[in-house]
């Protein structure tokens, strides 16, 4: 394996979480992104992700891009709780 990231492994869903998780946290304190949320941030990376992803693989159209919107969705609520979960940020309430 010559590559960590291909663009084959980043249009899977695991490899969209994988990006997304790590381009945030490497992001989200520089500058005035420390002031956006970072499910916010999270959302964005999410969607560039997808859409470039598409569009190297020559897939991007006005339908792709829509359920590119969609599924940024999903790799981003994924990629925040999977941070959360790895660093105990996700704290179960007791009722």
């Amino acid at each position: 394996m010559n590559e960590l990231f291909t663009w084959e492994i980043l249009g899977t869903y695991a490899g969209a979480v994988l990006a997304t998780t790590l381009v945030t946290q490497l992001v989200k304190g520089i500058g005035f992104l420390a002031k956006i949320p970072t499910r916010i941030i999270s959302y964005v990376i999410a969607l560039i992700v997808l859409l470039a992803t598409n569009a190297v693989n020559g897939s991007l159209n006005w339908a792709s891009a829509g359920l590119s919107i969609i599924n940024a969705v999903i790799v981003s609520l994924a990629s925040n709780g999977g941070f959360d979960a790895l660093t105990g940020g996700a704290k179960l309430q007791k009722h």
